[in-house]
């Protein structure tokens, strides 16, 4: 080959280089060859090296026999426990791994009994768990068959809170049970029946809170006096009072408290059944007051007579610890129970309604009564609906829930108040259910399956407590003081002979 100057180049210039690099790329692939033997060698002694200190490790181990180890060592296990994998939901294994368990409401509160789940304490109290933020309704539903053990807890609920500075109200005691209780915490119990001389007046102004004037405290008076006499009229009349009616009521009870001086119901009933003329000359009162006025004659002439036609011949004092209304002597029917309940609780409801009145419980027992008046039914939900206002705790008590579906037609208004008293509910203790009522009582309070088969095998004094979204299974305690003086099955339980004796005792003195 000859250069651009003329010169001659040897081809081995040119060749040499070529072979130069292919010896380099040999070379240089030997010596990773070379490496990478090296490295697997080192890594194949090192595992070996470690395989054969495991093996050295093992077999320097002295394990325990099968058997276990003699004397007091003896029944050890050398192996680890191994058991079948099993795979679940969460929800499940929450519920079934044993070392978990509701951590409870707390210390703060009214000792109940125990908590069959964790085996500690349980304590409840409404207004505590109002003020931690943990219910936003106080009101508490209380449900179980005869015998499941609901109305000793119902006693022990407000007993237990009087030392905490609580008042219990009791407007109305079908059965009489709570007398013998408000006598011993130190209250009283204000027994009505025919024939005897206690009078309680439903139109009294009751008891004035403090704080307002008086022309506030009158046209407090005045609502309260229309609306029981509408009440009284609707319960009895067995429907909702027409305008004209409730004009008529409203003109009677304005004449009455204008020209008496203490109002009470049998000059109510004279004004309505004979109006005054100069209130309305044209006649047409009469006629419109006639089925009211005859309705609420009833209280005065009729079968209630005595009991709240004339003025009040006990007071009701705010600053007792409990106050009870014992209608046990006049419990001919359902309907005489919702219009004796009406009156006594307008008669304490100037106290119920007062801010300034500390804490207080508001026991409705035997609620399957009062639930079928629409009048009844609508000042009951009133007084839920302001429980947070007035600082009251109600608590309604009846044996199954299922009550709730029997109050008015599906759909209407008295079934949707009686739901609603459920709904202002956040506490509902669900004792022993049959086993027909599973099915409305799940769906009522949203019962999981297993809190729905829990229920028919609960136990005397074992409740399902649902508080809001969390449930407990407590057993109630109960004092031998508080057994004594909650028992309601001491007439099924004392012999003949005994009974006799008591009989005897009792005509004696």
């Amino acid at each position: 080959m000859i250069d651009r100057d003329g010169s001659r180049l040897h081809s081995s210039v040119l060749v040499a280089p070529k072979r130069e690099r292919r010896r380099d790329r040999k070379a240089r692939k030997l010596a990773a060859r070379g490496l990478l033997a090296r490295d697997r060698s080192e890594q194949k002694s090192a595992a070996k090296s470690k395989s054969d200190a495991l093996v050295a490790e093992r077999k320097a181990t002295v394990l325990l026999p099968k058997a276990g180890e003699p004397g007091p060592a003896a029944l050890r296990s050398p192996g680890r426990l191994r058991l079948p994998r099993h795979q679940d939901t969460s929800a499940t294994l929450a519920g079934a791994y044993p070392f978990l368990a509701e951590g409870g409401l707390g210390s703060d509160g009214v000792f109940v009994g125990q908590d069959l789940y964790s085996g500690s304490s349980f304590v409840y109290d409404p207004w505590v768990l109002y003020a931690r933020g943990l219910i936003t309704a106080p009101n508490v539903v209380l449900a179980g068959i005869v015998g499941s053990g609901k109305s000793s807890l119902a006693k022990s609920l407000y007993t237990r809170s009087i030392p905490f500075g609580r008042r219990v109200y009791i407007p109305g005691d079908p059965k009489g049970e709570h007398t013998a209780v408000a006598e011993a915490v130190g209250g009283r119990a204000i027994a009505l029946g025919h024939g005897m001389a206690t009078r309680l007046n439903p139109l009294d102004e009751g008891h004035r809170p403090g704080g307002i004037d008086d022309a506030q405290w009158l046209a407090q008076v005045t609502a309260r006096r229309r609306d029981l006499l509408g009440a009284l009229a609707e319960t009895v009349l067995d429907r909702r009072l027409s305008p004209l009616e409730h004009t008529a009521i409203d003109i009677a009870l304005a004449d009455v408290v204008r020209t008496a001086e203490v109002p009470v119901l049998p000059l109510v009933v004279d004004r309505l059944l004979e109006p005054d003329p100069a209130t309305k000359p044209d006649g047409r009162l009469a006629e419109d007051g006639r089925l009211p006025g005859h309705a609420l004659r009833r209280l005065v002439a009729g079968d209630l007579a005595g009991l709240f036609d004339g003025p009040s011949t006990v007071r009701f004092d705010p600053t007792l610890p409990m106050i009870s209304l014992d209608l046990s002597r006049v419990t001919e029917n359902a309907t005489l129970v919702s219009v004796l309940m009406t009156c006594a609780s307008a008669w304490m409801e100037s106290a119920l309604l007062d801010p300034n009145g500390g804490q207080r419980w508001v026991v409705y027992d035997e609620a399957w009564r009062l639930m079928s008046h629409p009048a009844l039914l609508r000042r009951m939900d009133a007084h839920w609906r302001l429980a947070r206002h007035y600082g009251i705790a109600n608590m309604l008590v009846f044996h199954k829930l299922s009550d709730l579906e029997n109050v008015g037609d599906s759909g209407s208004a008295m079934r949707a108040l009686a739901s609603s008293l459920l709904a202002n509910a956040e506490t509902r203790v669900v004792y022993r259910q049959e086993s027909d009522q599973l099915g409305s009582t799940a769906s009522a309070l949203g019962l999981t399956g297993t809190e729905q088969s829990l229920l028919p095998t609960l136990g005397t004094g074992q409740g399902l407590w649902r508080i809001k979204h969390r449930s407990f299974v407590v057993q109630h305690q109960l004092h031998p003081a508080e057994l004594k003086l909650f028992d309601t099955a001491g007439r099924m339980t004392v012999a003949p002979n005994a009974a006799a004796h008591l009989t005897e005792d009792t005509s004696g003195r």
